[in-house]
């Protein structure tokens, strides 16, 4: 049988105030007497639906905690415990906060249910209600008390010792500007805000940053079609650029003031600043910019392992490029071509075209309707060797097609929406192989980060492939950067500029 326990209490605080501590999920170290140190497991962000926060008790006791759920419109969360030295089984909690009438107190409901072995009943529910949830209700109390006292600087040598103690995790931290998804949807879900940085962990840095890239990738978590990496009320965002701000206290090899980039398999680069892990990050070498660094970076790498790893360039290869004019496909079309391949394109327009063959496109396929396999095939009659989609559903029948016996299909992208899933005796046809790769698994240690960045930077330098044209926009017009990428006119990449 489950236990209840359930406690309220009034805090003479503004909802959003409270919010701001209790939405932190790897914060509590910081406020409830029972905790003693708190880490996020995997590198994930503390509002990252889905992350565990891994806790030492001051008594000597260890908790995992998983967070199930996170509503800002209605200030609530939901988590349960993964492992735990006390014997709470199946324990789900949730905390829900509603503004008093006077918009000055919040009441704080807090509620729990889980299984206990026999005989443990009375003694579990007074840990849970007595020493977790009353003491918590206590421990807030003071704990805002303090920050509001710090802030206006009047604070005791008690005060003193307590800011002292929590270091980079005090009230103090930095509100930067961000862009979040209110709701999965069109682009009208993107809406500025600010927000407070967290706590800056041992092994992360500060990013204050200067350029935001866009990707499809963005578009995608929007639109909801991966909603297990962005849920709503998160921010979007995959990889950016600027200056080192401040470092964590394991953080070797770097200093403030470095210029740097970075592109991390957690969303939440559209903001003015942020705390990312220091294996995210690569140094930009003086030849190239912040507004390029976040223009090229995903870009670039996602090219480079196209063309090395799964493509494997060799002279003479024969590879169709969808959207050859596009951020990835314009540096895969010149790269490529460079390293010798033979390399038609698709792209969507007449302008496009121009571009495609300025960048080394043997050919280009001018197509609003996703036909171009009897076109791929009078160019070269046994098919493409290797195809780079990011086309999608749309363009599947198309695509197989076009591919030679023993080619490869690699699926980059859905712009026309999700593939079915590919029936093996299909490829069998062709003895032909599948891929669906994710560009952060090609990155996934510092040293193939810095490898395959060094080698994007060498071929820049070295005339392998133009400089990308810029599209810039503020970062709170991300909705319009989102709408002129949707709409297949633009060119080159897109940056949010902070």
């Amino acid at each position: 049988m489950l236990q209840r326990v359930v406690r309220s209490t009034v805090i003479e605080r503004p909802v959003e105030e409270v919010w701001e501590v209790l939405r932190d999920f790897n914060r509590h170290d910081q406020w409830h007497g029972l905790v003693s140190r708190s880490t996020i497991e995997s590198g994930l962000r503390a509002s990252q639906v889905g992350c565990v926060r891994a806790f030492t008790l001051r008594d000597g006791g260890f908790v995992r905690e998983q967070l199930l759920g996170l509503d800002d419109r209605n200030f609530r969360s939901t988590y349960c415990i993964v492992e735990a030295t006390l014997p709470l089984e199946r324990y789900v909690a949730t905390v829900t906060l509603k503004p008093v009438t006077d918009r000055r107190h919040t009441f704080w409901h807090w509620s729990s249910t889980f299984g206990c072995p026999r005989g443990e009943e009375l003694a579990l529910c007074k840990v849970v209600g007595d020493e977790v949830y009353e003491a918590g209700f206590a421990d807030l109390r003071r704990y805002l008390s303090r920050s509001r006292a710090l802030a206006r600087g009047a604070v005791g040598d008690r005060g003193a010792a307590v800011s002292g103690a929590q270091g980079e995790g005090s009230s103090a931290e930095p509100a930067v500007q961000a862009v979040a998804l209110e709701g999965y949807g069109d682009a009208r879900q993107l809406q500025p805000q600010t927000r407070r940085l967290q706590r800056l962990g041992p092994r992360e840095v500060r990013v204050r940053q200067t350029a935001v890239g866009v990707n499809f990738i963005d578009i995608y978590l929007r639109r909801g079609w991966i909603p297990e990496l962005l849920a709503p009320g998160a921010v979007p965002g995959m990889e950016a650029a600027g200056e080192l701000v401040a470092l964590g206290s394991e953080v070797t090899g770097l200093q403030e003031g470095d210029r740097v980039a970075y592109m991390g398999p957690v969303p939440g680069a559209y903001a003015s600043g942020r705390n990312v892990p220091r294996d995210w990050l690569v140094q930009l070498p003086p030849s190239v910019e912040e507004e390029m660094a976040a223009a090229l970076l995903l870009k670039g790498i996602t090219a480079d392992y196209l063309l090395h790893d799964l493509g494997r360039v060799r002279p003479g290869a024969r590879w169709l490029v969808h959207a050859a004019a596009g951020g990835v496909g314009s540096i895969l079309c010149q790269w490529g071509t460079r390293l010798g391949a033979r390399i038609v394109g698709t792209v969507s327009s007449q302008e496009k075209a121009r571009l495609a063959r300025n960048w080394g496109c043997e050919h280009v396929i001018v197509t609003g309707e996703y036909r171009f396999a009897e076109s791929l095939r009078y160019h070269f009659p046994e098919g493409a060797e290797v195809i780079v989609d990011g086309l999608g559903a749309a363009a599947a029948g198309e695509n197989f097609q076009a591919l030679a016996d023993c080619g490869h299909w690699i699926s980059l992208g859905q712009a026309s929406g999700g593939l079915e899933p590919l029936a093996p005796d299909l490829l069998v046809r062709k003895s032909a192989s599948f891929s669906r790769p994710v560009a952060f698994a090609y990155v996934a240690t510092r040293q193939a980060l810095q490898m395959r960045a060094q080698r994007l930077w060498s071929a820049l330098e070295a005339g392998s492939f133009q400089r990308p044209s810029i599209e810039r926009f503020a970062l709170a017009q991300a909705a319009e950067a989102h709408l002129r990428l949707e709409s297949r006119a633009s060119s080159g990449s897109i940056v949010l500029l902070p």
